[in-house]
């Protein structure tokens, strides 16, 4: 049973997370891979309403994935947008990113061997997970002129039934905003002011527990 206060500091940790960025026309967009196949949806969407003229999908497989998305994340991702409609020569893969850091990186360097001009991305990311995705590129892709990024929009409530675990989903909120936090010293992403309410609500579910996705101070990979 999670409390309401719980649920109070979850909702926190969430509107944090959000970026809030308008959808603005870019050089392309990097959909980065992840369980949830929003971000495909997401990125086909915004593809749709004419935002960019180009798809990355970037991701591998993992331990935790291989049965559900055994080609790798950024295969399934690419099947999903040519069902729905995105013409094949939109879309490039990059297959071996195994975390956000060489999520960036790799589809930097994919996006330079074909000689792809970038000025600006349109960045989407699972809900949870738009903030530490910007301040990832921002650190590792400082020459892109403006990241926008995106989501699938969807209330708190709205991601725990699509997840079907409320408490898995409030460990995940928590681990991303200590990686927020614990990112910046290791050189991964870089610095955000994290208002005071932000780090209370943390502390305050950390402290009662959820602690499944947080990463030792040391980590090393973001």
């Amino acid at each position: 049973m999670i409390s309401a206060q719980a649920w109070a500091d979850a909702q926190r940790l969430w509107d944090f997370q959000q970026m809030g960025h308008e959808p603005r026309p870019c050089s392309v967009a990097v959909g980065l891979g992840s369980h949830d196949l929003g971000v495909a949806d997401t990125t086909v969407d915004l593809y749709h309403q004419g935002m960019v003229p180009l798809i990355v999908f970037t991701g591998a497989t993992s331990r935790t994935m291989r049965e559900r998305m055994p080609r790798g994340e950024a295969e399934h991702y690419r099947e999903r947008a040519i069902e729905l409609g995105v013409p094949e020569r939109a879309i490039l893969v990059e297959p071996n990113a195994r975390n956000t850091g060489e999520n960036i990186r790799f589809s930097r360097a994919l996006l330079e061997e074909r000689h792809v001009p970038v000025t600006s991305v349109l960045l989407v990311s699972k809900p949870y997970e738009e903030r530490r995705a910007y301040a990832t590129a921002r650190k590792l892709w400082p020459d892109v002129e403006w990241w926008v990024c995106a989501s699938t929009p969807m209330t708190l409530p709205d991601y725990v039934d699509s997840i079907g675990d409320a408490r898995l989903v409030v460990d995940m909120l928590v681990g991303a905003q200590q990686r927020l936090m614990v990112y910046p010293r290791l050189e991964f992403t870089i610095e955000q002011a994290i208002p005071g309410d932000v780090k209370t609500a943390y502390e305050r579910l950390r402290d009662h527990g959820f602690t499944s996705r947080l990463v030792p101070e040391s980590a090393d990979q973001a």
